[in-house]
């Protein structure tokens, strides 16, 4: 007895009747596409978020190939303290209130207030300081490329903002 798939032959032999391989983000672009994403389905992550009043509260949402996705509360004063990633890059996204990103530049320091929807992406060796200086609490979603093994920690603090 025959039957349909002995007519049509080996569907894995066939490509085009396979379901798509699901694609990875590879570049800077897809990687703010995916944060955007996540972002987007606050059902998914919101339920997830806790605040804790004693240290910042982290979850990892989803591991990739190579990748892994982070999401991050912060309460009133909180801070990362001044750090870099190792040899990771990311992109960091803000889903709920607001945070300060303080960063090291040749010329001084520079202050950048993100909001809900802003990115910042950053490659190895990019040294910042993340803060909630706002009233209310925080959510921020991070991606690290390759996933975050090391965090270098730096003693000083980031303070004066560069004036123009």
């Amino acid at each position: 007895m025959n039957s349909d798939v002995s007519i049509a032959g080996d569907p894995l032999a066939i490509p085009h009747l396979l379901p798509p391989v699901p694609q990875h983000p590879a570049t800077v672009a897809e990687f703010a596409g995916l944060a955007r994403t996540i972002a987007a389905d606050r059902a998914h992550w919101a339920p997830l978020v806790q605040y804790d009043a004693t240290s910042r509260w982290y979850a990892r949402l989803r591991t990739g190939p190579g990748y892994e996705v982070w999401l991050l509360s912060w309460v009133p004063g909180q801070s990362s303290g001044l750090h870099d990633h190792g040899r990771s890059s990311g992109v960091l996204t803000v889903l709920q209130g607001s945070l300060t990103e303080r960063r090291r530049h040749t010329s001084g320091v520079a202050h950048r207030t993100l909001t809900p929807g802003s990115q910042q992406v950053f490659a190895p060796e990019y040294i910042h300081e993340i803060v909630n200086d706002a009233l209310e609490p925080a959510v921020s979603l991070h991606i690290y490329f390759p996933g975050l093994t090391e965090m270098t920690p730096y003693a000083a603090t980031v303070e004066e903002p560069v004036r123009n």
